[in-house]
């Protein structure tokens, strides 16, 4: 053969292997039908799911789904497409073109990442608790596998030959790969310790190339311009040729381009033909538009800056790519984009705004990273409370380490902090114009000092991010409790209500907290004050609810108690914090069980009928 011929049959060879798939794979909470012609979007705060036709650029219509779904997939070729209810434990299936539900599986806790093999007949999904992937029978509607993969795991991708898939931990940025034939760890790729928050992860169509947003959060700094950065991890998905070999390329997005800083990358997204990247920052608004650079070094050079709407959560692109799709998740709409243009072409309502105007005010304020909420662009108050959620860190504060707790049920379980240093959230204004967020402010004026005068009434935006703070309801029921206590549960319920542990002198009440609105602040010295030598406060620790408590690890206000038993032993010396040194392993057994099934029912009917007190704004 000439080298001619031979150069030629190369060409072909390698331009036939460059050709993209039509089968996106990659989670997100938008996507795209493989003949470009309906757009599925979920909407977390409806509890819906929008249909949206393309070619005419209109919603076609609305469904509803359940408790904040989060990932939506077509299935396969077709026009049938899974949601996850991440709040209700379940994937519904739906026909798009009928709006007509086909089905249900019901799942073990927090459903959020959603893929389907290309044929359609099979669906993944990412379990965030308890750290799996479960596979289920579109034709059936059963799931018939769960695959360990981790802890807290959210972004889901499937290679183009269904072979593998690809997770990452939310909490650790750590992604693994699994062979979908045995189920098994098939490689991992490990982040650094301060990675953090990360949701989703997107597969180049022709290289050995993912890529996931996430953020660091550097513990150990308690200020805006330095604990908080927003990166684009680039993984080399090729198996290891060397045992020191780095497959993992951190671009920092906060110098990406020159000095303008960016805030919370929620999601990422490339062309079908493999040439441009688009990743959206929640916190800051905007949106870098890059191009794909096959160098293995830079990775994407940055072609424009788009600004965006309010919270922006999702990017998609078109099968012909022509065309990416951005959903604003605060202004409820979807903006279509021209690939090579970036002209805005069209704009599509998805669903009304569910929430009261103060709400939306205060809940636009709470993802914002910009004035008046931050000077330096960095942080945002989603950015360690992401939906209310705990960012599973523990914090060097000023007053000494502090773990970051959810925002569920905050109304019913003021004052605020681990050092019940705040009594109302209006306090915040005090961290919003502090060191950590270095923020103009809501408050026009003198600001009254925390636990002194209130500060609510001074401000109608302040007001507004106290509103919505206090919205988080209760953790849903425990998976661990979803048809009543085991018997080891009650056994343990015996153990922790029990005047010899005195588990129960503290966390009381329908929300296992004695803490409670009102000018009568209580904490308490469990003995874990002196484990800090940092610690500048009294020793002295507000009371946590419990409920939801088998998802919020590590716990103690300083962290060091990776696992609910270790708050019962190990980090129990003395007997300072409840008597358990007593007990015998299987009584430690039965009230860790016992823990990991709260709330095993609503606690507002309880609180409301023993007269608690329940903070609106």
């Amino acid at each position: 053969m000439s080298r001619t011929a031979a150069g030629l049959l190369l060409l072909i060879i390698v331009t036939l292997g460059a050709t993209p798939s039509a089968f996106a794979g990659s989670s997100s909470l938008m996507d795209i039908s493989a003949d470009g012609m309906l757009l599925a979007c979920s909407n977390r705060d409806s509890g819906t799911v929008t249909i949206v036709d393309l070619k005419s650029q209109k919603k076609l219509r609305e469904m509803p789904v359940g408790h904040k779904p989060e990932g939506v997939a077509f299935l396969g070729k077709s026009h049938k497409i899974a949601v996850a209810s991440f709040a209700d434990d379940v994937v519904v299936f739906f026909d798009a073109d009928a709006g007509k539900e086909l089905g249900r599986t019901d799942v073990f806790d927090e459903p959020y990442g959603v893929v389907s093999d290309a044929a359609g007949k099979r669906v993944f999904v990412t379990l965030s608790y308890p750290g799996q992937v479960v596979e289920i029978d579109v034709t059936t509607f059963k799931q018939t596998r769960a695959m360990d993969a981790g802890r807290s795991v959210r972004g889901l991708a499937i290679s183009n030959d269904d072979a593998r898939l690809y997770v990452t931990e939310y909490y650790t940025a750590n992604v693994i790969s699994l062979d979908t034939a045995t189920g098994k760890v098939a490689d991992r790729w490990d982040g650094i310790s301060s990675d953090n928050l990360s949701r989703q992860v997107v597969l180049h169509p022709t290289r050995d190339k993912a890529y996931i947003p996430h953020i660091r959060s550097a513990t150990e700094r308690a200020h805006g311009e330095g604990s908080i950065f927003p990166y684009v991890t680039v993984l080399d998905t090729h198996a290891a040729t060397k045992p020191e070999e780095k497959r993992r390329k951190r671009i920092p997005m906060d110098s990406f381009v020159s000095t303008h800083v960016t805030a919370n990358p929620w999601e990422t997204a490339i062309t079908p033909d493999g040439k441009k990247f688009f990743v959206v920052f929640a916190g800051t608004y905007d949106m870098y538009a890059c191009e794909v650079i096959d160098d293995d070094y830079r990775e994407i050079r940055h072609k424009a800056t788009i600004n965006l709407g309010n919270n922006p959560r999702a990017v998609r692109v078109s099968p012909d790519g022509k065309t990416f799709y951005v959903y604003n998740a605060l202004d409820f709409n979807i903006v279509g984009y021209d690939t090579g243009t970036y002209r805005k072409d069209v704009t599509i309502g998805v669903t009304a705004n569910p929430l009261s105007d103060e709400v939306l005010l205060g809940k636009q304020l709470f993802y914002s990273a910009l004035q008046p909420m931050a000077s330096r662009r960095w942080i945002s108050c989603s950015s360690c409370h992401p939906d209310g959620e705990t960012d599973g860190r523990t914090w060097q504060n000023p007053e000494g380490l502090r773990d970051t707790p959810s925002l569920s049920a905050l109304a019913w379980t003021h004052p605020l902090h681990w050092s019940a240093d705040r009594d109302e959230v209006q306090d915040f204004e005090h961290a919003i114009r502090g060191n950590l967020m270095q923020g103009r402010g809501l408050i026009r004026g003198r600001m009254e000092p925390a636990l002194g005068g209130p500060n609510k009434g001074l401000s109608k935006e302040l007001d507004a991010l106290a509103a919505y703070t206090n919205i988080h309801s209760s953790p849903a029921i425990s998976p661990h409790a979803k048809t009543g206590l085991s018997e080891a549960a009650k056994r343990g319920r015996e153990v922790f209500l029990a005047k010899q542990t005195q588990c129960s002198t503290c966390h009381s009440g329908p929300y296992y907290t004695d803490s409670r609105p009102g000018p009568n602040l209580m904490t308490h010295d469990v003995g874990t004050g002196k484990a800090d030598p940092s610690e500048k406060m009294p020793p002295a620790y507000d009371t946590p609810t419990l409920l939801g408590v088998y998802k919020t690890a590590p716990y103690l206000h300083h962290g060091k108690a990776a696992t609910l038993r270790d708050v019962l032993t190990t980090q129990n010396k003395g007997d300072v914090h409840g008597k358990t040194s007593h007990l015998s392993p299987q009584q430690i057994d039965d009230l860790v069980e016992f823990l990991k099934a709260l709330p095993y029912e609503d606690p507002e009917p309880a609180a409301k009928a023993a007269g608690l007190v329940k903070v609106e704004r």
